[in-house]
């Protein structure tokens, strides 16, 4: 039994400056890199394709039992989840939940001494891009529980008494979510206000946690909340584990979407929920590290699901296509929709190659991913979102009609808009498209941010500058030379990607070794023009970071039709669809090149301060706003619950 001790001031979100922000975000990220990394050589203009050529394959024992598993699953899908209905009824049926626990699709990646399936990363991408083709919202559940919930984080950094604890409950009956963002903080957990102050052998947390996937069914929560510095706790942000019917945790709102409409999505508070001190994830402090850890492979379950939804729309194209007509032929056969359906078989095509070449990566771990996975999630949200509004195009004013409107009128219940709206999402899920460009610039920039990071920063002395001047210079001496000719300007060079009889893929990974050395000049160039205010050029840093996603999906794209040529699995098609899909790519890298140095970023600076100042305020006039009053941000203030528990664990 603790002491007593009187109700803990809890202080709201700290005010940081943008500088304090930036150092807790710099003090989680890992610092070193102990082993390579394709994607961050790539951005340093060093094109190593024997990290990822043969393309790497997983053990004949995984495969058997990820197809078994899948076999199940598929058979559980076509029976069981009737997508329609969640549509409808805007909820996952308890019924198919526990169905899916019976199966175990709860312990897919938990490892099997704790009751879990063991299926490698590459498996279970392939199980949530069926399930979640199914329906989207299953698959977010899956992957919240999963890829960003409790299991993970203890898989990585839980002690063998959690483990036996808390993954055997995980892998068979308890649904798990993972609680970081706030009311009032995003993507800058500096702010975080979710505290958990030390009380005897506990930790009392107070705070309110948003837009918290599965906490509405959740059995068990891992919580982002910030420990105060005090004698014997050095403080800062920690992971926890809570039990989720904890006294004194509250579901108070049930979140509805314009997609996802079965999620179970909520606010959760908590008031002065006592916290075992054993229920802590690693050291204090360590929290956000922890976070980012785990997403660096939980990133990937997002552009599997992606994967799935561009499988699904080429069906559906293909179909429709080949019967609807205009003007005497298939509109398949009209350019304009031809190019369309080029663009979604090109791009699921690289889409399933990035997907499946960063998860035996991952699985392998030999391999550094941090940015593969963050270019797999960037490229699969963007692209994936792209390839279901090309599908809505396709089917006219029947992609824009609902399913169940078409059903009702006696034609083909396709969920074309639903997809749609079920997509949006991704390009804000774990990391919104405009935070994954700046955490991967960081990441490839962070070779010259090691060698020449004092010269630019306005708070080393000068004697440090001038140490890191010397370093830099023998850095760039030998870097900048290895810049000026490679590989790629060699005609013979890859001529194992042009195989008799096929496309020539050689000729793309020329362009890829060129431009990534094309690339890091780019970079090298704008750090010596804009030097500390490179980081405010986040249209500049994103344009290389698309960049590099492009050249990064390209390689994948030929390894892959290497790899299936060599297997005899549709060597001669998959060599077509990633020749078509470079040739796409390499427009869009193009275009990407020449607006790194023609743009309107300087003019649009100008433009948002005015209006942000006031200035256009008159070009608002003439409409009704049919906004409801209210906050912009919900009042956050920590304290007792006032409304009612809308916790709803399935049994």
């Amino acid at each position: 039994m603790s002491a007593p001790h009187n109700t803990p001031q809890v202080p709201k979100a700290p005010k940081v400056t943008e500088r304090e922000a930036r150092k807790v975000a710099e003090a989680a990220r890992e610092q070193d890199w102990r082993k390579p990394s394709f994607a961050k050589e790539l951005f340093l203009g060093r094109f190593r394709l024997d990290l990822i050529h043969p393309h790497p394959l997983p053990p004949p024992d995984d495969i058997r039992r990820g197809e078994e598993l899948l076999a199940r699953l598929r058979a559980f899908c076509e029976t069981h989840i009737d997508s329609a209905r969640i549509e409808r009824e805007a909820k996952i049926p308890d019924e198919v939940v526990n169905g899916l626990k019976e199966l175990g699709a709860l312990g897919m990646k938990i490892e099997t001494k704790y009751g879990g399936l063991g299926l490698t990363q590459v498996y279970y991408n392939k199980a949530l891009a069926l399930v979640g083709s199914a329906s989207p919202a299953i698959g977010a559940l899956l992957s919240a529980h999963q890829s960003i919930g409790v299991p993970q984080p203890l898989k990585i950094f839980g002690t063998q008494e959690q483990k036996d604890a808390f993954l055997p409950r995980l892998a068979t009956t308890d649904i798990s979510a993972f609680l970081l963002t706030e009311p009032d903080v995003g993507s800058d957990p500096a702010r975080l206000a979710t505290t958990a102050v030390p009380d005897g052998n506990d930790y009392l947390l107070d705070g309110v946690k948003l837009w918290t996937t599965n906490g509405v069914v959740a059995d068990l929560l891992v919580v982002m909340a910030r420990v105060p510095a005090s004698e014997g706790h050095p403080g800062g942000i920690t992971a926890f584990v809570v039990e989720a019917d904890a006294p004194g945790v509250t579901v108070e709102h049930r979140n509805a979407f314009m997609g996802l409409r079965g999620i179970e999505n909520g606010v959760t508070r908590f008031h002065q929920v006592r916290v075992p001190a054993v229920n802590r994830i690693g050291p204090e402090g360590a929290g956000l590290k922890i976070a980012l850890t785990t997403l660096n492979t939980g990133r990937l379950s997002l552009p599997a699901m992606c994967v799935g939804a561009g499988k699904w729309s080429l069906k559906i194209a293909r179909e429709w296509s080949a019967v609807r007509e205009q003007w005497g032929r298939p509109v398949a056969q009209h350019e304009a929709v031809g190019a369309k359906i080029s663009f979604i078989a090109a791009t699921t095509f690289a889409l399933e190659a990035i997907v499946d070449l960063s998860s035996q990566m991952a699985d392998e771990d030999r391999n550094d991913i941090r940015i593969e996975a963050a270019l797999a999630k960037l490229y699969g949200s963007e692209m994936g979102w792209l390839i279901a509004d090309e599908l809505v195009q396709i089917r006219g004013g029947r992609g824009f009609e609902t399913a169940e409107s078409l059903a009702a009128r006696g034609e083909r219940a396709v969920p074309a808009e639903q997809m749609l709206r079920d997509m949006r999402i991704n390009r804000i899920f774990e990391g919104s498209t405009e935070i994954m460009h700046l955490l991967i610039a960081r990441e490839a920039v962070d070779a010259h941010l090691k060698v020449a990071g004092d010269i630019i920063d306005p708070e080393k002395a000068l004697a440090d500058k001038a140490k890191a001047g010397a370093t830099a210079a023998g850095f760039y001496a030998r870097w900048l030379p290895q810049l000026v000719t490679g590989a790629g300007q060699l005609p013979l060079t890859y001529g194992e990607f042009k195989p008799a009889g096929h496309r020539d893929l050689s000729a793309h990974l020329r362009y890829v070794e060129r431009s990534s050395r094309k690339l890091a000049r780019s970079t090298f160039y704008a750090m010596s023009r804009w030097q500390g205010r490179m980081e405010t050029k986040q249209g500049f840093l994103g344009r290389i970071v698309d960049i590099g996603a492009e050249l990064f999906a390209m390689s994948a794209a030929c390894v892959r039709a290497e790899h299936l040529r060599g297997s005899g699995e549709h060597g001669r098609e998959a060599y077509q669809l990633a020749d078509a899909f470079c040739q796409q790519s390499r427009i869009r890298v193009e275009e990407l090149f020449r607006r790194l140095w023609s743009n309107t970023d300087d003019l649009d600076r100008r433009v948002v301060d005015g209006v942000l100042s006031g200035t256009y305020t008159w070009l608002e006039e003439g409409v009704i706003d049919p906004s409801g009053e209210g906050p912009w941000i919900a009042d956050a203030t920590p304290g007792p619950s006032a409304e009612e528990n809308r916790h709803r664990p399935v049994r």
